[in-house]
């Protein structure tokens, strides 16, 4: 990891703290009326962008786990969750973060970040998908955004003065920057929260209400939100582990009682019971009479605008008739295999060298025998340490006679071939699985890496040729980015490399480098009308983005050194 310089560092703990802390106030507990004003304070496209600018930070001092085969199946769980809440037009992102404290956050335009050590901590996927629900919920019910409105109110502008607090540093210049930005923005951040500590209660309260009924919706087992409280009531009354595994003051914005679990156990029960009685309904059928008026909602939603419990235990969506049954979204429910492996996938990469990981593998052996998934984290991380690559072939190709086809085996031991000096082993692995998935990323991926790796003309082009199906879909991916930009490179295509880098750049939070790269590419004189295009096209919606960074006061450092 390259070292956290503090003007770009103060700027992902102020947007952490000022945004990702919001999710966790409320000005009610109830869901929002129609003619709330919280959405007009700032727009979609701003949110998007706000919620863009933290993400492309957090990646620049990479705080970001990137991993295709963990993006997908997170985003796979999150979009799983966010198709029924109660905006499931809304666009959200999921990413995790290599932090092994427990946590997690939302932020504005949909952004939703996941420690690793919370993923560590639970025992199913259920768990970790009750505290996406629960964040989705802060989304759907605008609590960032609201916080915001508050602040605004009470005259701290809260998203302005973070960036003020960044120029403040810039001001003060030499070693003292850190220590006043810090100072700057400790000031409007202790006004905020002592403003905004009242709500947390109720903000929760709402949060967890709504997202047992998104899991329920979803096919998840309600009473995974109140297992997982145990869980984190648990781990942090234990956890006395070293600086990586404290979860920092910024991101304590969750506090877990014994209240709060209880209260998550009740309101699981009371929907089980009542799910129970809807399943005895079958197509045709009128549906349950709703709740008379003022009666209990068995939901535990407080919401007069909120359609009867009756509908949304029967369609399952607000958006359709209720005598319209349809099956669980989930399908057969989560696949407990799947979770064992992304576990302890994230067990090795959010470990701070590959010989830890190890080291932690071998401590579980002495303790008992490994289970499947910690024999696949143990092969993961000898493939990672680059001395164990035969032996991680070996135990990914046994572990694939007990789970046939598997996507993640299978691309763990096409890795460990290419690593063990067995190119054609690895590449009939990976034909086979590219012709069954050609626009699965973590396949692309996997494949493009291990033609760069070769690092010849012709593995370049076939490198090319594996990733452009993916060109649209992982266009906001800066590890497809890198990838194809490295391929570029070495097929001879310096004009589609240059593109990818300056892309990846802006991606990764560098605006202004991918400005700079951009104008760079464009003096070639070697451009067609298509590649200037496409290049006009970028400097366009780059330059204002970096002219209002400017405007704040932030300039990138390595070009200042220049």
């Amino acid at each position: 990891m390259r070292p956290l310089r503090p003007l770009r560092l103060s700027l992902s703990i102020a947007l952490l703290t000022l945004l990702g802390g919001m999710g966790a106030t409320a000005q009610e507990s109830r869901l929002p009326d129609i003619g709330s004003s919280a959405g007009t304070l700032i727009g979609p496209v701003q949110q998007e962008e706000y919620g863009r600018m933290l993400l492309a930070q957090l990646r620049h001092y990479n705080y970001v786990l990137e991993d295709p085969l963990i993006d997908g199946w997170l985003q796979s769980a999150g979009n799983r969750l966010g198709a029924v809440s109660d905006q499931p037009r809304q666009r959200y992102t999921f990413f995790m973060m290599r932090d092994r404290s427990i946590n997690a956050f939302a932020t504005l335009g949909g952004y939703i970040g996941m420690n690793a050590g919370l993923v560590l901590t639970a025992g199913s996927e259920d768990e970790v998908a009750a505290v996406l629900a629960h964040e989705i919920a802060h989304v759907t019910q605008q609590h960032v955004l609201r916080g915001v409105e508050r602040a605004q109110r009470d005259q701290i502008p809260i998203l302005l003065g973070m960036l003020g607090a960044i120029a403040v540093a810039q001001s003060a210049g030499g070693s003292s920057a850190g220590d006043a930005s810090m100072a700057a923005m400790a000031a409007a951040q202790g006004l905020a929260i002592q403003r905004q500590i009242d709500y947390t209660r109720a903000n929760e309260s709402e949060a967890d209400r709504l997202g047992i009924r998104t899991l329920a919706r979803s096919g998840y087992e309600p009473m995974a939100m109140a297992t997982m409280f145990e869980r984190m009531q648990a781990a942090s009354r234990t956890n006395q582990g070293g600086e990586r595994e404290r979860a920092p003051d910024y991101l304590r914005t969750h506090p877990v009682t014994t209240t709060r679990v209880g209260e998550a156990r009740q309101r699981a029960e009371q929907m089980a019971g009542n799910a129970n009685v809807a399943t005895s309904v079958t197509w045709g059928q009128a549906p349950p009479r709703a709740p008379a008026e003022g009666a209990a909602d068995p939901l535990g939603t407080a919401s007069d605008n909120a359609p009867p419990a009756s509908d949304l235990l029967l369609s399952g969506n607000p958006l359709l008739p209720s005598s319209l049954r349809l099956p669980e979204a989930g399908g057969n429910g989560p696949d407990p295999v799947q979770f064992g492996w992304a576990k302890e996938r994230l067990r090795v990469l959010s470990a701070n060298t590959p010989a830890e990981a190890i080291r932690e593998y071998e401590q579980m052996q002495r303790a008992g025998q490994l289970t499947d998934a910690q024999r696949y984290g143990l092969a993961v991380a000898r493939l990672q340490d680059g001395r164990g690559a035969a032996s991680a072939a070996t135990e990914f190709a046994e572990l694939l006679q007990s789970h046939p086809g598997d996507l993640w085996l299978s691309l763990g031991l096409a890795e460990a071939e290419e690593r063990a000096g067995r190119p054609a082993q690895a590449d009939r692995h990976l034909d086979s699985l590219l012709e069954r998935m050609p626009h699965n990323p973590a396949v692309a991926l996997t494949y493009a890496r291990v033609l760069v790796e070769r690092d010849t003309p012709e593995s370049g082009r076939r490198a090319q040729a594996v990733l452009r199906p993916l060109m649209r879909s992982s266009a906001e991916d800066p590890m497809f980015q890198r990838t194809f930009a490295r391929a570029s490179e070495i097929a001879g295509d310096p004009v589609r490399a240059g593109e990818a880098w300056a892309e990846a750049a802006f991606l990764s939070g560098r605006e202004e480098q991918a400005l700079v790269q951009l104008n760079t590419l464009k003096k070639r004189d070697d451009l067609d009308y298509y590649a200037r295009a496409r290049i006009d096209a970028r400097i366009a919606t780059i330059t204002p983005v970096v002219l209002e960074l400017r405007r704040q006061g932030i300039r990138d450092e390595d070009l200042r050194r220049r």
